[in-house]
């Protein structure tokens, strides 16, 4: 007979963990599932790993420039190996805070280490890592799983050994010459992150242009400066094969618009995308619609066509952002434990990609105000007009933001020096319904990157 829960969560991420938490403090007996790692994706291979690198690498590069600021150093030398490690602790501390969160004595949850499977519409089977099988039902399922890298059909590319962001990690050499193949949020960081620590990068990227989705100028501002910290780029590039000759080299063969092109590493990370973790949960069993890519389908309370069944996080259609999947768990929360009436749609997308400079981006870009053919206004700034930028000699970027025509804010992109924590601001004006006349007029501690936002929007006036 199946053990029975008030509720199980399938995946210890974002999501997972803090929602097992408040349902066991609201007193539902529950019983989450983890195939990997506690903490999910963020605190074991994404965010939190791969910032920590991020810091190692601005310390190389500000070792390297501190002539300009009149300090004679010596020219910086990459212990990457301590660089590891230093992730590497970082990480399990925060893994030891989740274990010890969810396993303290008398937290009401019960940890699983294996794989899960639908048998049902609310029965699991739960095969452990030591082979024992454990069958759950619960009145409350959540789905938790996240995404993995996407693997393009390319000819050679299963049958040799490739970096994933997952893999990159586990680095204990730093490669003479990456390639990275995808020119989105991951492959920059780390394209940025290799070249500062030594290595030679090339970015190919199938589009035209980096960042897709973002405004030109956005995609022209941040090649510019990361081809300034020697990252080389391959851009409108459709690799055709992949080999690797007996010394670990890799050859990608790609077309691009002045003809074939072979291209020469020691390493390659693809980072073309995601896709759900969901092919083999069984859904079927349980009658669990899912779009042609597999993301589970869900409305706007993040229910799935199955009664009593949520998926939460990346594994459901939208934006995939650690803070998204940490909104997810507060709307379930709500609607569950407070009977609140709490929904994810239309919320904001704040989201920073981590080079240096930072590019911070809420609400729309220019691109979609004219794809909605809404009424705006722009106005666009440099980065080296800030007062704080000149004296810190950080004078790469711009700044930009879209008002309505009742002076409201829409939309902003800042790249630059602080660029998140400068977004940020903006995205608490958005929500304050304070206008661009306000913040103009509004008294900012001297010298501070806030103050910026006098400048930005008085140029409003101008435009």
């Amino acid at each position: 007979m199946p053990i029975s829960y008030d509720a199980l969560i399938i995946g210890s991420g974002q999501a997972g963990n803090p929602l097992a938490t408040a349902l066991a403090k609201a007193g539902r007996k529950v019983a989450i599932v983890e195939k990997y790692l506690l903490g999910g994706s963020c605190i074991n291979y994404g965010c939190s790993p791969v910032k920590a690198m991020l810091a190692s690498a601005e310390r190389v590069h500000q070792v390297a420039t501190a002539q300009e600021y009149g300090v004679h150093a010596a020219p910086p030398e990459v212990d990457f190996k301590a660089i590891m490690a230093r992730k590497d602790t970082i990480i399990q501390e925060m893994r030891d805070g989740v274990r010890k969160n969810l396993t303290k004595e008398h937290s009401g949850i019960t940890v699983l280490h294996g794989h899960a499977t639908f048998t049902g519409p609310k029965t699991v089977r739960v095969t452990g890592l030591d082979g024992q099988v454990h069958d759950l039902k619960a009145p409350l399922i959540f789905i938790n799983t996240g995404t993995e890298s996407a693997i393009p059909p390319i000819e050679g590319l299963a049958d040799n050994h490739f970096l994933t962001n997952k893999s990159i990690l586990e680095l204990q050499e730093l490669p003479e010459h990456l390639l990275i193949l995808g020119g989105g949020y991951i492959g920059l960081e780390f394209g940025q992150m290799f070249r500062r620590f030594g290595s030679r990068v090339t970015i190919i990227e199938h589009a035209k242009q980096l960042l897709e989705r973002e405004d030109n100028d956005v995609c022209e501002a941040m090649q510019e400066q990361l081809g300034a910290d020697g990252v080389e780029f391959v851009l409108g590039a459709y690799v055709q094969r992949v080999s690797r000759n007996e010394e670990g080299a890799y050859t990608l063969t790609a077309h691009t618009a002045a003809g074939e092109r072979r291209l020469r590493g020691s390493h390659l990370l693809v980072a073309i995308g995601r896709k759900p973790n969901t092919d083999d949960l069984g859904l079927e069993a349980a009658g669990i619609e899912t779009n042609e890519e597999g993301y589970i389908l869900v409305n706007e309370r993040l229910q799935t066509n199955v009664r009593g069944v949520y998926a939460l996080g990346d594994v459901h259609p939208g934006p995939q952002f650690t803070h998204l999947s940490y909104d997810d768990y507060r709307v379930v929360r709500d609607n569950i434990i407070h009977r609140k009436r709490r929904s994810a749609k239309d919320r904001p997308l704040p989201y920073v990609v981590f080079t240096q400079p930072q590019l911070g981006r809420i609400g729309l870009s220019e691109k979609q105000a004219q794809e909605q053919k809404l009424d705006y206004r722009v106005a666009t700034m440099p980065v080296q007009y800030v007062g704080r930028a000149r004296e810190t000699g950080n004078k790469e970027g711009f700044m930009k933001v879209l008002v309505d025509a009742h002076n409201h804010i829409i939309g902003a992109t800042i790249f630059s020096e602080q660029g998140g924590e400068i977004m940020s601001m903006i995205q608490l004006a958005m929500a304050g319904k304070i206008t661009c006349d306000q913040l103009q007029n509004m008294v900012f501690a001297h010298p501070t990157w806030a103050e910026s936002l006098n400048n930005l929007f008085a140029k409003l006036e101008k435009a």
